[in-house]
């Protein structure tokens, strides 16, 4: 078809391209302009990095900030909370008199509208080019712009205050594991040791890990043994030598002075004095100087040896006075002074005999006088007294040995068992360290959220007070009835068309007849024709009037008024 058919086409059916176009059209204008607005109310928020550098701080939130932003929407789009700020501004009114609660709920959830806004970032530990969600915009629409604002307040607080508690509560959590598992961990380190305790009190110097040292010790205890059994050896030899030199020396050999007499010693000078006083004491009176001077000297000899007088002895002296009594009678007479100094004598050891009976007293042996023996006996006692210390000594070393011994012995059988409780403890060990160092870092990254220095969101546009309506969009309905309604009717008239079979064209004739006509005559109209014609030139003119009046209105509704467009002109004329 031509560029003419087409034409000729649009001419026939006009009327019915006009009436689907003009149809569509008042449709996309009635929906334009009786949809009611409604106005969206959004707030910005942005998502802050944590405040101390995470080389310093490592935080125990690992999530990612979509992760959270979904999760904390959850929390907050739950029913109980929705509810409540439905019941709080009295949203949806309509709806609460015949709709229940969970349609309702429904509604306000689709009505809410959370977006995330990512940018593309460098990782700091991979150094690549990434995807990062660094905001996210929580939006709430509503008739009334009012509305729309105060609940888009209240959610974003309900946002940042959700996300406070969350990276709270999940610090908390985190701390308060640690705590436990290191708690747990020190309980059964704990039981180990106490394991590990009786084991060794059980084992008795034998484990594995001292079996070197029982070694050594051993080696050094048979080298002591060594070492003592040669100085034994040597000290036998000695001492047998000694006594052998000893048995060929007398131990009473006198000792005389350069003038030929007997050096005294303490005892026998002591002796002499006491028999000499008992002769003295008998001829001369108590406080005689002479009896005072030898009483004196017998009892420095007394406190020098430490020997008190012998009764035995006494009464040798008081036999042998009685025998000389008894001679000086027969030979001198009773009144001699002699025998009567006799008498007094033997009074005198009578006495001293009285006093001596009733305390005895050990027999003194004789000690040996002689240098060359003392010194022998003195080397003889000083190898003995060494000689039974080195043989205690070699019997201790050889307990020792065989203490050393055991322990050899038992060390294999008892370090399967130690080797399980000793890798138990240091396994637990090494995990308790590194629980304890975690929980400590953990507490620093709770102090870190309860400052509020970790990562955070930050409010950086309020929620606003809508001045123009979100939808609908009015322009956008109109323009795409304008298009639908060209689409419409140039579409019902192309089907119209389609099924018309009339034939109005030479060519259409000499298709189906297969000839050509002689001549072709046009069209002529008649007076009524004419006055039809006129006619829809007027209403053509009406229409094209009614057209750019609504032209005009919708320039004034959603482009710009005309009264600031009317201003606009003058000024941009009236500057010129």
């Amino acid at each position: 078809m031509s560029a003419k058919d087409y034409i000729a086409t649009f001419s026939r059916r006009r009327k019915l391209i006009l009436l689907t176009g003009v149809g569509v059209l008042a449709m996309s204008l009635t929906v334009a302009f009786l949809w009611p607005p409604t106005y969206k109310s959004t707030a910005t928020i942005l998502i802050e990095e944590q405040e101390i550098p995470s080389d310093l701080v490592r935080s125990t939130i690992t999530s990612y900030a979509d992760q959270r932003i979904e999760t904390i929407k959850q929390q907050v789009m739950s029913r109980t909370t929705l509810w409540k700020v439905v019941e709080q501004f009295g949203l949806y009114q309509d709806l609460q008199k015949n709709s229940p609660a969970e349609e309702i709920v429904k509604r306000f959830i689709k009505d809410i509208e959370v977006e995330v806004i990512s940018a593309d970032v460098v990782d700091k530990r991979t150094q690549h080019a990434t995807k990062a969600t660094i905001a996210f915009t929580v939006s709430y629409q509503n008739r009334s712009p009012e509305s729309a604002q105060k609940v888009a307040n209240e959610l974003t607080s309900l946002f940042l205050g959700e996300n406070l508690k969350s990276r709270e509560r999940q610090a908390q959590e985190a701390t308060s594991f640690l705590q436990q598992e290191a708690e747990n961990l020190a309980r059964h380190i704990s039981e180990i040791d106490e394991k590990i305790a009786t084991f060794k009190q059980r084992a008795k110097g034998a484990l594995p890990e001292l079996m070197p040292l029982n070694q050594q010790l051993m080696n050094q205890a048979e080298r002591e043994l060594m070492d003592v059994d040669q100085q034994v050896r040597g000290l036998e030899e000695r001492k047998t030598y000694l006594e052998g030199e000893l048995a060929t020396v007398k131990p009473n050999t006198p000792i005389i002075s350069v003038t030929g007499a007997r050096i005294l010693d303490s005892n026998e000078r002591l002796r002499v004095l006491r028999a000499e006083y008992a002769g003295v004491a008998a001829n001369l009176s108590p406080d005689h100087p002479d009896v005072m001077k030898m009483k004196q000297e017998i009892d420095a000899l007394v406190k020098e040896t430490g020997e008190s007088p012998d009764s035995e002895e006494v009464s040798k002296r008081l036999v042998e006075a009685r025998t000389a009594l008894a001679t000086d009678l027969e030979r001198l007479g009773p009144e001699h002074p002699d025998v009567l100094q006799a008498r007094r004598k033997i009074v005198g050891l009578e006495q001293e005999v009285q006093v001596l009976k009733g305390t005895s007293r050990k027999v003194a042996s004789q000690r040996p006088e002689n240098p060359a023996y003392i010194n022998l006996q003195a080397q003889l006692n000083s190898v003995t007294s060494s000689l039974e210390a080195f043989r205690t000594t070699r019997a201790d070393i050889k307990r020792r040995l065989q203490g050393y011994a055991t322990r050899l012995e038992r060390g294999p059988e008892i370090e399967p068992e130690y080797l399980v409780l000793t890798r138990d403890r240091d396994t637990s060990g090494q995990k308790y360290q590194d629980i304890r160092s975690r929980l400590l870092e953990a507490r620093v990254a709770e102090g870190l959220e309860v400052q509020r220095k970790g990562e955070r969101f930050s409010l950086i546009d309020p929620p606003s007070l809508p001045e123009k309506p979100y939808k609908p969009n009015r322009f956008a309905i109109v323009l795409l009835g304008f298009l639908l309604a060209m689409g419409g009717g140039i579409g019902v008239g192309a089907v119209a068309e389609s099924f018309d079979h009339s034939i109005r064209t030479p060519d259409q004739l000499v298709v189906l007849t297969q000839q050509f006509p002689l001549a072709i005559i046009p069209f002529m109209p008649n007076e009524e024709d004419l006055s039809q014609m006129q006619l829809k030139r007027r209403v053509i003119q009406t229409a094209g009037v009614g057209c750019f009046a609504t032209a005009i209105v919708l320039v004034h509704i959603f482009v710009i008024p005309l009264d600031v467009l009317w201003f606009s002109t003058l000024r941009r004329f009236w500057t010129e």
